[in-house]
């Protein structure tokens, strides 16, 4: 474990034993580097990782303080325990049935997979928009076919490369939207029939993307704060042929778990030896409340394996579709894949993201997004603390804008969803997020909305309709 966490870990300690009470003052950085022998920035990415769980509070010119907390820190949820076996899909009208459900924008959003628009600089990207357009050059659109605009590519190797990867340009590969890379990477590396492994619980969109292809997928247990079981992966690889391992390891949806960098690596090695390609979704890497990124994934692939599948819709510009796959030695045969499915994105909208980035500001905008989404974290875990029964079971991410929720066994969420819905409440119920249903008592909520006082005052309702349930 890094220093900062250790840190971390000893604060909450004395937070969590009543050592450390609410209101009161913690040491100064200055103090804490000569009481820990640590380094001012330990010290500082400690005091942001309690602060972003919701347990310190900043005061201009004061310092850190204990947070008031109302109630006891709920418990964790366990490892995921998916029944064994590969399964052939059969879930889309399943999720779709759920999601038609929850578009009216008079519904709070609490089940919703995105983010509140307000929170980007839309009115900033619309006139980088309209001058992409006014400018724009006919003989762009054949330039800018697959494998996408120079400049935004150049961009996004720049970002990359303030990461630690060095990714060519030349392996970035613009799609439209997280999703359309994500099934041409699997398209890349699968045939119908093929095995493929992913997280249990998992985002359901890769599980509609596999059925759409006729793939079959294997679940791999996860805990809801350090993701994937990499024990189980290993298992999973030496008894079963499997093609390729679709995993969020930053923030996943919807448990907002991440991967720690240790294990990444540890990770990215076990695949190396077995020569299994991992697309990797990381929509979410970009919304890490602490201050350092995540490792990505890209500055540990060696060989090229790592097919990194990223977008702007949850960080900076949700409707512009516009997203991108880092796809090491599957670049070429990604390319044609994008070519033969829609030929090209949007040009005038790669030009106008990639006149946004090359100008500035835009990690401004997302410190300010962050700080944003944490306390929206806090205030919801607070909400749940005083409104949900005692024995619910939550963990707290570090990034990303999802809660993942363990009620009591008696709770079913798929009528919990029903009841929600007919007050004016969207939630999203366990079991769209697995291949075989399970989870049928745990839901996923979404604290990326500002109105905190609606956000409150559903959770109370829900609070209500559970204890109707036990």
């Amino acid at each position: 474990m890094s220093r900062y966490r250790e840190l971390a870990a000893h604060t909450e300690k004395l937070i969590a034993d009543g050592l450390l009470r609410p209101g009161e003052r913690l040491p100064s950085v200055r103090s804490a580097c000569r009481s820990h022998a640590v380094s001012p920035i330990t010290v500082t990415q400690a005091y942001y990782l309690l602060e972003s769980r919701g347990l310190i509070e900043a005061r201009p010119k004061s310092g850190y303080f204990v947070r008031a907390r109302l109630g006891q820190r709920l418990a964790e949820p366990a490892m995921s325990h998916p029944v064994g076996g590969s399964t052939q899909l059969q879930v889309s009208d399943f999720i779709f049935q759920i999601l038609d459900s929850v578009r009216d924008p008079a519904v709070v959003p609490l089940g919703s997979s995105f983010p509140d628009p307000r929170l980007f600089p839309l009115d900033k990207l619309g006139r980088h928009l309209a001058n992409a357009a006014r400018r724009f050059d006919p003989l762009a659109s054949l330039s800018d076919l697959p494998p996408g605009n120079e400049e935004l590519r150049r961009q996004l190797a720049l970002r990359y490369l303030a990461l630690g990867a060095d990714v060519s340009p030349q392996e970035i590969v613009i799609t439209s939207g997280a999703m359309e890379g994500l099934n041409l990477c699997l398209q890349a590396v699968t045939r119908p029939g093929d095995l493929i492994a992913v997280e249990s619980p998992t985002f359901y969109a890769g599980l509609q993307a596999s059925e759409r292809l006729g793939l079959k997928v294997i679940e791999i247990p996860s805990h809801p704060r350090a993701g994937v079981s990499l024990p189980a992966l290993a298992e999973a690889l030496r008894r079963h042929p499997v093609k390729a391992c679709l995993f969020m390891l930053n923030f996943a949806n919807p448990t907002g778990s991440r991967v720690a960098d240790e294990h990444k690596r540890e990770l990215l090695e076990l695949l190396d030896r077995h020569e299994v390609p991992l697309i990797e979704d990381d929509v979410y890497g970009e919304l890490h409340f602490g201050p350092q990124a995540p490792l990505c994934s890209k500055a540990a692939d060696r060989r090229g394996l790592v097919m990194h599948v990223c977008s702007f819709a949850k960080s900076l510009a949700p409707g512009y579709r516009i997203g991108w796959v880092a796809a090491g030695r599957h670049a070429r045969s990604i390319q044609r894949q994008k070519l033969s499915l829609s030929l090209a994105t949007t040009v005038p909208v790669q030009i106008a993201i990639a006149d946004y980035l090359r100008q500035g500001g835009h990690e401004n905008h997302l410190r300010r997004l962050r700080n944003t989404l944490a306390a929206r974290e806090a205030a919801l875990v607070e909400a749940i603390e005083r409104h949900f029964p005692p024995a619910t079971r939550l963990a707290r991410p570090e990034g990303g804008y999802f809660l993942w929720l363990e009620l009591p066994p008696q709770v079913d969420t798929l009528r919990l969803h029903q009841q929600a819905l007919a007050q004016g409440i969207s939630i999203a119920p366990g079991p769209i997020f697995s291949a075989k249903r399970e989870f049928g008592h745990y839901l996923r909520l979404n604290f990326g909305h500002p109105d905190t006082a609606a956000m409150t005052a559903a959770t109370a309702v829900l609070g209500q309709l559970i204890e109707q349930q036990l």
